[in-house]
């Protein structure tokens, strides 16, 4: 069979299919002036079931070699469904308590010379300098532990907390995401600060006499590599610059601190070895945590939480409509609930600013849609 006739078939086919596609959207609108007038909600479940099974059963019965045809419809039409849903919360204005919470969002930073900021660790750590870079000029309080840093900010002891959130070589850091998660804390500014780690020990210490490295479990897990090849014992400890400290403290040539040069210089340490992680590139991001949603002018990223109904193709739909809007997902990662039921809450960020009406609208209707929807926030992410 000559494949250019095959072609002209389905060229053919489409030119009918496209007037029928665009004609069913005209009755969505319809159904959509319809529930406005009579207070009925978009979602129908029910319905859109009856509409994907009759599909289905139909192509089954068009399908006598059983190629699948009714598994195929049944996925095409659920987008369809899905497409449709989203035309008509548009058309209602869906979610009314998140459109107000936009609007009234300020629309800029408290400026850093009046920002109070908190962060994990001491002086020389890498959070302190993704604080220099994000609030130019600015003292951080420093605090022992992450859940400190959520506090402060809870409290109202400080506008924002800096906080590791991802490692370009070891992945997220499942922790902080669950205390953000389990405090709705929004996020306001983000910065990905590049990460050299440094083998650092007092002075007169040699790295061929160093047998015990320590230093937070990110920054020894980004130095495996040397650490296996060089033999050494690991510690865990809170933070690479308060290991910093430590190990100055101790004065034992054979304990070393794996953290940065800032950190080498802030206790009196001496660099034994540079560039130690396993990765050229090492980039950390940090986000800034803040109690209340600021949605600055120049925000290009959007980050998520949300949880997803008990139903087949369920997350496959909700990532369609974030193509159906041409955003760029940047982040899916999902964290269990921890109430016993293996259930699993999503974070997501992608690409965008919430100044884009079809952006709020795609949230919007998402904020109605799911079981649970938090919109964390809409910020800058300094890359340089």
């Amino acid at each position: 069979m000559d494949l250019s006739k095959i072609r002209e078939d389905i060229d053919r086919i489409d030119g009918e299919l496209v007037p029928l596609l665009c004609e069913r959207l005209d009755c969505s609108r319809e159904v959509a002036a319809y529930k406005q007038q009579h207070g009925i909600p978009v979602l129908n479940e029910q319905r859109e079931r009856e509409v994907v099974q009759a599909v289905a059963k139909k192509s089954g019965e068009l399908d006598p070699d059983d190629y699948g045809y009714g598994r195929a419809n049944a996925l095409v039409y659920s987008t369809v469904m899905e497409v449709s849903r989203a035309l008509q919360h548009r058309m209602l204005g869906a979610g009314s308590d998140l459109r107000d919470r936009l609007a009234n969002a300020p629309r800029s930073l408290i400026a850093a010379e009046k920002a109070r900021i908190v962060c994990q660790g001491t002086q020389g750590a890498f959070s302190h300098e993704a604080a220099s870079r994000l609030f130019a000029g600015t003292m951080p309080q420093f605090v022992t532990t992450w859940e400190e840093v959520i506090a402060a900010v809870r409290d109202g002891e400080a506008d924002y907390g800096l906080l590791p959130v991802e490692n370009s070589s070891t992945g997220s850091v499942h922790e902080v995401f669950d205390l953000i998660m389990a405090n709705r804390c929004h996020i306001a500014a983000a910065v990905d600060v590049p990460v050299r780690q440094c083998l650092l020990g007092v002075k007169g210490a040699r790295a061929e006499g160093v047998k015990t490295v320590v230093s937070h479990p990110q920054a020894l897990s980004q130095c495996r590599e040397f650490i296996r090849r060089h033999g050494f014992a690991e510690q865990s400890y809170g933070n690479t610059a308060t290991a910093a400290a430590m190990v100055a403290a101790q004065g034992d040539a054979s304990l070393a601190a794996i953290g940065s040069v800032q950190a080498a210089q802030a206790f009196g340490l001496t660099v034994l070895a540079d560039g130690i992680q396993t990765f050229e590139g090492n980039t950390t991001r940090f986000v800034a945590i803040s109690r209340e949603l600021c949605i600055p002018q120049d925000a290009d990223r959007i980050t998520l939480l949300f949880c997803l109904p008990h139903v087949t193709g369920s997350l496959y739909h909700i990532l369609a409509r974030f193509a159906l809007e041409g955003l760029n997902l940047t982040k899916l990662e999902s964290r269990p609930l921890r109430n016993g039921s293996f259930e699993y809450a999503f974070y997501l960020d992608f690409e965008g600013n919430l100044q884009n009406e079809n952006t709020v609208a795609l949230l919007c209707a998402l904020s109605e849609e799911l079981p649970q929807f938090t919109l964390l926030g809409n910020y800058r992410e300094q890359r340089e």
